[in-house]
């Protein structure tokens, strides 16, 4: 059984039991939180619900862990231009484990 959802902006494949980590979340740790939307859902590997654009399943989760991504480097230069720019991020992210497909 396994499940595509949406959330920040971005698609996840997931199943029962999977530990995956999203944009952040305003949840607390501890606490779990409902995906309603669902963009494809199958409870075996032949058949395979499509939504249009989202199913009226639901994807429980737990909230793990809310954190910081490790920080990268963002250096821009232009040659002969006497041009550069260094700026770092770190990326805020919610560790999710999920519990439930329905």
């Amino acid at each position: 059984m396994f499940a595509v959802i949406l959330t920040g902006a971005k698609q996840y494949l997931v199943k029962e039991g999977d530990k995956i980590k999203v944009e952040k979340l305003e949840t607390e740790e501890g606490k779990n939180h409902t995906f309603d939307k669902v963009l494809l859902y199958s409870a075996d590997d032949k058949a395979v619900e499509v939504g249009t654009p989202f199913l009226g399943k639901k994807v429980e989760a737990k909230v793990l862990t809310q954190g910081k991504a490790k920080k990268i480097v963002v250096f821009k230069m232009k040659a002969k231009k006497n041009y550069k720019r260094t700026r770092g991020h770190r990326q805020m992210y919610t560790e999710l484990q999920i519990t439930k497909i329905s």
